[in-house]
């Protein structure tokens, strides 16, 4: 009974002050996670244009941006020239590889990525997935493993690029169970394994959850386990640093039902692999989150 924990790391200030809190949290309980890292500039100012978005005013008011991420964070790419995540945060990325954790891809630019890869081309979803590539393995002196695609926006280009690149396993989707994608009739072998349970900022807000039982809530959600288990994605901006007590109780809990919290490296170990569907992604809604992300089609 596994539960994989995919760590997205968004920001600068989310890699060097997140995640080693999440790394000493997850050494405490001796839980296992796959950190995905931004490898280039940090535009997060850029998402201001977001704004206009159907959904997008009432998430900022229900999570708190600004508590989250800091105004110096808010400011990058506008006000602010954008740092260079990779270049000024690489020694914490080789610390958590050297604490024994599995690292990929998270994105190179994730403002660019997250807004723009939707409709982008081929050439254009290339080149971002090589710079990312690239910067990883000059940070980390390996070719990165897996790619988790930031904010669940990807295209059918980079669903293939992630087969051509040679990834293991990507986790780029909301779904159900592990699958391997369908792009035009054409079945890929870049298995896909989806955020399966719903993240803090659908949440807080919502229904009367707060950030007080949030932990609990999610926890009902995980009493009884489906075959494949779970995977969920948390953020070093949120669970790293405000969350970080949320995040606390929630590893004591799913310990208490009884999972194996593991990176995506040992859940995909454990599946089978000859036997996993074949699915086509589409773009849709989901509660609590503006705007669209990558589904796992239902057969």
């Amino acid at each position: 009974m596994k539960l994989a924990l995919k760590i997205d790391v968004d920001t600068l200030r989310g890699t060097l002050e997140g995640v080693p809190r999440l790394v000493a949290l997850l050494k405490k309980h001796q839980a296992q996670a796959t950190f995905l890292f931004s490898l280039g500039p940090d535009n997060t100012g850029r998402a201001i244009k977001r704004v206009f978005r159907p959904g997008f005013l009432s998430k900022v008011s229900r999570t708190s941006v600004l508590e989250h991420y800091g105004l110096k964070t808010l400011l990058y790419g506008t006000l602010l020239p954008a740092p260079d995540i990779g270049k000024r945060a690489g020694h914490i990325m080789r610390a958590v590889r050297d604490a024994g954790f599995e690292t990929g891809i998270h994105c190179y630019d994730h403002i660019r990525w997250q807004d723009y890869v939707a409709h982008k081309d081929a050439d254009w979803t290339a080149r971002e997935m090589r710079l990312a590539s690239e910067r990883f393995e000059e940070i980390l002196g390996v070719r990165a493993h897996t790619f988790g695609a930031a904010g669940w926006q990807i295209n059918d280009h980079a669903l293939r690029q992630e087969q051509i690149l040679g990834f293991d396993y990507c986790s780029d989707t909301r779904g159900t169970h592990p699958f391997l994608s369908v792009v035009q009739g054409a079945t890929l072998h870049c298995p896909q394994l989806p955020t399966t349970l719903p993240t803090l900022d659908e949440l807080i807000g919502v229904d009367g959850i707060t950030p007080a039982n949030v932990a609990q809530h999610l926890l009902t959600l995980t009493q009884t386990p489906p075959p494949t288990g779970h995977v969920y994605t948390l953020h070093a901006e949120l669970e790293g640093m405000k969350y970080l007590g949320v995040f606390d109780d929630l590893l004591r809990g799913w310990r208490a039902q009884g999972y194996d919290l593991v990176s995506l490296k040992q859940y995909f170990a454990a599946l089978d692999r000859n036997s996993l569907p074949h699915h086509e992604v589409m773009m849709g809604e989901i509660a609590g989150r503006s705007g669209t992300v990558a589904l796992q089609k239902p057969l």
